[in-house]
C-alpha cells in the first residue's frame, strides 16, 4: 500500500466535550474521499467503537472510517483468556461481559470507567484480590480526562495505579499506550507493526508519544487535554503540533 495509515483519537480531538469538533467531519470526508487508511482508536470505557459511529452518523457527518475503543478490545482479550471476570465498569459496558462475569471467583480483573462509584471499600476489595494473585485487566491508564469538556477529573488510570502500586502488581494494559493497541489497528487496515503511521491525539503520553515508540508519527492537536505550549520534559515532544483537523489536512495533502 502506498498510503500511510492514519490513527485518530476520539475524545479530545474529533469530539470536543459533547459535540464534534467543528472540523470533524470535513476531516472524516477527506479521509475518505481520499481513501488513506484510518483508524478512530479511544481509549473510551464508557462506549463502544459500534457506539463511536452512531454518535457521529447521529450528527451528519458522512464517512469510512471504522473506529474501535478500549471496551473492544478488552472483550476480545477476555474472550481470548478467560472464562470468568469480575468486571467494573459502567453498567451499559458491563453488560457486553455478562457471558463472563463471576465476582466471587474471577480468573481475572476488569477495570474500566466507573465514574464517582469509586470509594476506598471497593478499592480495597480490587487490592486483596490482586494481591492474592488474581491478574488485573486495565482498559487504559488514562490519568484524567474532561467529562463534561472543561473540567478534569481523575481518569481510571489513577486508581489502577493506586491497586498496582498497593499490591505490588503490574496490569495487563489493554488500550492505549500499549503498542498491542496500536498495532491491532494497524493490522485491521491491511499494515504490519513495521509500517510507518501517523497518530493524532491530544494526549502526549498515550496518544504520541506510544505512537512514536512503535514507529510512528506523533500529530499532537491543542483542541482537547494538553494546552499550548507544551511545558515539562522537554524530551516528550510530538512530529507535529496543530490547532485543529483541518490542519492536519494541509499537511496530509503534503505527505501522503
Amino acid at each position: 500500500m502506498s498510503l500511510t495509515p492514519v490513527l485518530i483519537d476520539f475524545d479530545g480531538v474529533i469530539r470536543l466535550g459533547e459535540k464534534p469538533a467543528a472540523d470533524a467531519g470535513k476531516f472524516l470526508q477527506y479521509l475518505t474521499e481520499r481513501k488513506i487508511p484510518s483508524y478512530i482508536i479511544s481509549n473510551s470505557t464508557l462506549r463502544t467503537g459500534d457506539d463511536v459511529l452512531t454518535y457521529l452518523e447521529g450528527n451528519n457527518i458522512n464517512f469510512d472510517v471504522p473506529a474501535m475503543t478500549a471496551v473492544d478490545a478488552t472483550l476480545h482479550y477476555v474472550k481470548e483468556h478467560y472464562s470468568k471476570v469480575s468486571v467494573h465498569c459502567i453498567p451499559s459496558i458491563k453488560k457486553l461481559f455478562k457471558d463472563f462475569i463471576n465476582d466471587e471467583n474471577p480468573e481475572a480483573i476488569v477495570i474500566g470507567d466507573i465514574g464517582d462509584t469509586w470509594n476506598y471499600k471497593l478499592m480495597n476489595e480490587i487490592f486483596r484480590k490482586v494481591k492474592g494473585g488474581i491478574p488485573l485487566v486495565a482498559m487504559h491508564y488514562n490519568r484524567f480526562w474532561y467529562p463534561d469538556g472543561e473540567n478534569q477529573s481523575l481518569d481510571a488510570g489513577a486508581f489502577i495505579k493506586a491497586i498496582e502500586y498497593g499490591a505490588e502488581r503490574e496490569s495487563i494494559l489493554i488500550g492505549k499506550p500499549s503498542p498491542l493497541y496500536f498495532r491491532a489497528a494497524l493490522r485491521l487496515l491491511g499494515f504490519s507493526a513495521d509500517d510507518e503511521f501517523f497518530m493524532i491525539g491530544d494526549d502526549l503520553e498515550n496518544d504520541i508519544i506510544a505512537a512514536q515508540k512503535i514507529g510512528g508519527r506523533g500529530a499532537l492537536i491543542y483542541t482537547g487535554k494538553t494546552d499550548y505550549p507544551l511545558t515539562g520534559n522537554q524530551n516528550l515532544k510530538p512530529d507535529l503540533e496543530i490547532n485543529s483537523l483541518t490542519e492536519m489536512i494541509d499537511i496530509l495533502e503534503k505527505v501522503i
